[in-house]
């Protein structure tokens, strides 16, 4: 006769309950446990005691919604922004910052300890910010219209294409309130059209804007479902007309890029300067950079340099080392590392992305950088058979994208037996799976770091060195 097994206790939907928050999971989501049952709920942290509402039950794990905070747990605060709730660029303002940071570490680890299979990973104390606010570089905001046909700009509500107007953004450059100010100004009193996700009509799609924070240089592109801006004119006296009133800001490059395809893409391919430069220019620690539309530059330029210096004490350079920066984009780490290396050379699939690379290393008169175009797999070893062994790495350095690297950019690593590779991520869950790869071709990791480059956010930035071992 066998033994019956206890069923699995399940919520019913619309069930309302109490719980206690005991942890964060993946997306700053509040864990609680329900009779052993996992619920997840959104702006909840732990040490929060809460009554919610079941939104969804499955096996295993379920879904609510929190209504009312019974006991507020001691390490919440009130947001700054009154719609941090709401948006979804913002997950953690109501945790501080403190605890924000440890989540983040504590996210790295697990991910290195249960994907990557490293019992104790060696990751050393988080590099957390001076000021998590007024940090960000760079900002796009949709652009639309409510119910009743008044002008919305501001950012999406989370996971939804709902456009919450927003006057002050406690995460991008101040000088966006302003920007966004005149920006409404000019398209209600001009009565620009406005583009419809639903017809696919109107002009206006997206708002970009780009700053230069040591330069002070700025960047307004905006994305239009057509080939020219009414009223031309009349919007750059509009912008300009800001630097009187803000002597440290410099309106350098305004610009239209054309996107016409009925798409959630945000960016077309043409771009069409109409004021200034086609780019601004920035600087990360001693390199200078062009910074185009189209570019993909970091968007914490402070927490930036600490991140590069990291990669710069990971990849133990004495300047005799060849160095291969893999998904190289613009040329930032690459050239970063320059200074310290005897030659870099930088491998990036996009095209225009080289180009700004080369024209970087000549802004900032680097010899020792060459670029080029291509995937990563291919050109890598390429380069090293035609040069007869001489362009063998010393070191790698990745920063793929969020899905992680391409399995055959590691196997190349491997059979090229580079004595180090440092990974730089922003998924810590690719990164302890491609660590685990690597691991199993003869590597192990011997130092990381989490930088927050991201603050009020989920989202952290890791940089680990693996290097070769004897089998």
């Amino acid at each position: 006769m066998g033994i019956k097994m206890e069923e699995q206790f399940i919520p019913k939907k619309n069930e309302q309950i109490s719980l206690e928050i005991c942890d964060l999971g993946e997306e700053g989501f509040g864990i609680g446990k329900y009779h052993g049952y996992t619920l997840f709920m959104k702006d909840a942290i732990p040490g929060d005691f809460v009554e919610a509402l079941i939104l969804k039950g499955k096996k295993t794990y379920g879904y609510a919604k929190v209504l009312r905070i019974l006991k507020p747990s001691p390490y919440r605060v009130k947001p700054l922004c009154p719609l941090a709730s709401k948006c979804g660029g913002c997950q953690l303002q109501h945790l501080i910052y403190e605890k924000q940071l440890e989540y983040k570490w504590n996210k790295v680890r697990n991910c290195l300890k249960h994907i990557g299979s490293i019992p104790e990973p060696p990751i050393e104390e988080i590099i957390g910010m001076e000021e998590p606010y007024y940090y960000r570089n760079k900002a796009q905001f949709p652009v639309g219209r409510g119910k009743n046909g008044e002008l919305l700009i501001g950012f999406y509500a989370g996971r939804t294409h709902t456009i919450m107007n927003t006057e002050h953004c406690y995460l991008q450059a101040k000088i966006n309130t302003e920007l966004i100010k005149r920006i409404r100004n000019f398209l209600e009193r001009e009565k620009i059209s406005i583009y419809e996700e639903v017809t696919g009509k109107g002009l206006i799609r997206h708002i970009m804007t780009r700053i230069g924070f040591r330069t002070g240089e700025v960047m307004v592109c905006l994305i239009i479902n057509g080939e020219y801006l009414p009223h031309q004119e009349t919007f750059i006296q509009e912008l300009k007309a800001i630097e009187k009133e803000n002597p440290d800001y410099h309106i350098k490059s305004i610009c239209c890029n054309i996107n016409q395809e009925k798409t959630n893409v945000i960016l077309g391919e043409k771009v069409i300067p109409i004021y200034g430069e086609p780019y601004i220019t920035d600087w990360i620690g001693e390199v200078k950079f062009r910074i185009s539309p189209l570019s993909f530059y970091q968007v914490n330029p402070v927490q930036t340099e600490r991140l590069y210096k990291k990669v710069l004490e990971f990849a133990q350079l004495n300047g005799n080392e060849i160095v291969w920066d893999l998904y190289c984009g613009i040329g930032t780490i690459s050239l970063f590392l320059a200074r310290q290396a005897k030659m870099v050379y930088g491998v990036e699939v996009v095209a225009q992305a080289i180009e700004d690379a080369k024209k970087n290393a000549k802004l900032n008169e680097i010899t020792n950088a060459m670029f080029f175009v291509g995937e990563a797999e291919t050109v890598f070893p390429e380069k090293y058979q035609q040069s007869n062994g001489e362009m063998r790495a010393d070191v790698v350095v990745i920063d793929p994208p969020r899905k992680g690297c391409d399995e055959a950019v590691l196997n190349t690593i491997a059979k090229m037996e580079v004595e180090r590779v440092v990974y730089v991520s922003c998924d810590p869950a690719t990164l302890a799976r491609d660590i685990k790869f690597m691991r199993q071709k003869g590597y192990e990791m011997i130092n990381g770091a989490a930088v927050d480059m991201f603050g009020e956010t989920y989202h952290v930035e890791t940089v680990v060195l693996m290097s070769r071992v004897e089998k």
